[in-house]
């Protein structure tokens, strides 16, 4: 019923991580020491007060037998003394119970507070080619379900297992401080609910770690479809979105099927075991009190001894399924935690004031592949001056855009150098790389807040009247008022804000950045042509006095570009003016005659 497949090999190796999670989410917990500490004396301490009371009832019992004996008195004054005692030991035990789920509850949040601060600074710290190779809802999911499936099971866990772990051998002292009988009987009566838990807890593993990573490949799916739903309408895919949303999510049912399955056999087990211990410890007891050996007493004190032993058991049961749940979800939250980062920059320590930079910009034999194995910028060389504007264009996958990244230093460069000021950016940290450019996509990028909000974003002490300047510059100035709420009016997910008037809105954006160089990655793309005239006229006031990179399919929109560099398969292969390279009547004219052609 539970074959793997082929997977079951790889499914075999995961289960052997779970020791390994286990481990580092116990070395996760060390910044909470103090509370754990106090969590698990809180545990332990009401474990014992627990395991004493049986002891306590078992005198009663013997008490109340010798009342009722011919001839005897009851003794009211020691049978009141020890219930007293045993309820002010239930009571005691109830409240460390208490303070321990607080202090649980407390140290739960705080883990997922911590693992969440962490992936957050662990997100700005990775390489784009981490983000290029995952997909984003599997990320999502690593974030947001895989951390909570951890922090949710420590809160029922963890002081709960050291709960359980105190009462079981606190249990077998006192079962063999009481008789050894008995304690030999009952142990060995439920030693056979152990095995069972040891062969389900290795079978049931790699299933969770299944379910866990079937989920992250289920939400990224579902993220996928939604953020491009229109597509999915238009091409009327929605049949086979759903075949695959099925299969994903049969994969999702199976794996948590298969592992509650396995996980749910531990209580009902446990429980026969429990209800098998009382059956055999009341026959054996029942022989030994006939013999004179014990007491009815001891045989009462045993059957709460025997609740006590398998209660702790069926718990750790339940424990365990929980801590598969956990070490299945840390390992993919871990697995995030430890991927590769960017190089470290605590050896930079130039920086250019972008008040004064000039705007110099060379390439010097630049060579970059996304893989080690594979160069697609085999030898790029190019000498850009403080103040020109420079075309990039070329076929798709002849490496604008790439070159693009390169310069803002999203990537690493295999070999050669880019020097800004004279200054290679591999003296330059990341952040004052990119404070140094203006970047305007192709692709819209708004948030959920006002246009105020957008177009300002992350500068300080910009006023309406600055945002609505650069909204007159490329005609957006207009629309902007017709809104209902002008400039406070909600961007993301506004029907009355076209694509084209969005782009143009981070264009503004760029505008207002106050930066030496300025890249445009196809910023028109989005528009009309009687707008793209607006804003070609806009961003010639814009580059003004700045080095400006301008990445473009439409060829028409550059022409007026101080300098065009011709790319095809990683190098530079033209160079100059519009009216040079239609002179030469080469790959440019080519390009650009194209456009036309019928």
């Amino acid at each position: 019923m539970f074959n793997g497949g082929g997977r079951g090999g790889r499914d075999s190796q995961k289960a052997k991580h779970f020791g390994t999670a286990l481990k580092r989410i116990i070395h996760e917990l060390k910044a909470f020491r103090i509370l754990v500490i106090i969590s698990i004396l809180c545990a332990i301490g009401g474990s014992i007060l627990s395991i004493i009371a049986p002891n306590q009832l078992s005198k009663i019992t013997d008490l109340i037998s010798e009342g009722i004996a011919p001839g005897a008195a009851m003794n009211f004054a020691a049978i009141n003394g020890i219930a007293l005692l045993m309820v002010g030991l239930y009571v005691s035990s109830a409240t460390l119970e208490l303070i321990e789920g607080l202090v649980m509850s407390q140290i739960s949040n705080r883990f997922a507070k911590n693992l969440r601060t962490k992936i957050s600074e662990k997100i700005n710290r990775l390489p784009l080619r981490y983000f290029d190779r995952h997909q984003t809802g599997d990320i999502l999911s690593r974030v947001t379900n895989d951390v909570d499936t951890v922090t949710q099971s420590l809160d029922n866990s963890l002081s709960s297992a050291v709960a359980a772990l105190a009462l079981l051998f606190g249990t077998i002292i006192m079962m063999f401080a009481t008789n050894w009988i008995l304690a030999i009987t009952a142990m060995a009566s439920t030693l056979i609910g152990f095995v069972f838990m040891v062969i389900i807890l290795n079978k049931s593993q790699k299933y969770f770690i299944q379910r866990q990573a079937a989920l992250g490949k289920l939400n990224a799916h579902i993220e996928e479809v939604y953020s491009g739903l229109n597509v999915v309408k238009a091409y009327n895919g929605k049949a086979t979105s759903d075949r695959k949303f099925d299969r994903l999510n049969k994969d999702v049912y199976t794996a948590n099927q298969r592992s509650q399955f396995l996980s749910g056999l531990m209580h009902p087990l446990m429980a026969f075991i429990g209800n098998f211990g009382y059956v055999a410890v009341c026959i054996v007891g029942a022989i030994l009190t006939s013999n004179g050996t014990i007491s009815f007493g001891v045989i009462v004190a045993f059957i709460a001894y025997v609740r006590l032993f398998t209660s702790p058991l069926q718990e750790l049961s339940q424990i365990t399924t929980s801590l598969q749940s956990a070490a299945a979800a840390s390992e993919r939250v871990f697995e995030f935690v430890d991927e590769d980062e960017m190089s470290t920059q605590k050896e930079i320590t130039k920086t250019l004031d972008k008040t004064a930079v000039k705007g110099d910009i060379v390439f010097n034999h630049v060579k970059f592949g996304y893989d080690e194995g594979e160069i697609i910028i085999k030898d790029f060389n190019a000498n850009v001056k403080a103040g020109q504007k420079i075309a990039i264009v070329g076929p798709t996958g002849a490496g604008k855009t790439t070159m693009v990244n390169l310069l803002m230093k999203f990537y690493e460069i295999n070999d050669g150098d880019i020097l800004i000021d004279g200054t290679s950016t591999k003296e330059l940290s990341r952040e004052n790389v990119h404070e140094l450019f203006t970047m305007v996509l192709q692709d819209t990028w708004m948030f959920n807040g006002s246009i105020r909000e957008n177009v300002a974003y992350n500068r300080k002490n910009i006023t309406d009247k600055q945002i609505m300047d650069v909204c007159e510059e490329i005609g957006l100035a207009h629309f902007i008022k017709t809104l209902p709420k002008g400039l406070d009016t909600e961007v993301a997910e506004n029907d009355e804000i076209s694509a084209g008037q969005k782009q143009l809105l981070t264009i503004a954006r760029g505008m207002i950045e106050d930066a030496p160089f300025l890249i445009l990655d196809e910023a028109t793309s989005n528009v009309d042509t009687r707008t793209e005239e607006l804003v070609q006229d806009a961003m010639d006031k814009l580059m003004e006095n700045r080095t400006s990179f301008i990445i473009a399919h439409r060829l028409s929109t550059i022409k007026n570009a101080d300098l065009i560099l011709v790319m095809n398969e990683g190098n530079i292969i033209e160079t100059g003016n519009h009216k040079e390279l239609m002179k030469k009547n080469g790959f440019y004219a080519d390009l650009y005659n194209s456009q036309f052609a019928l």
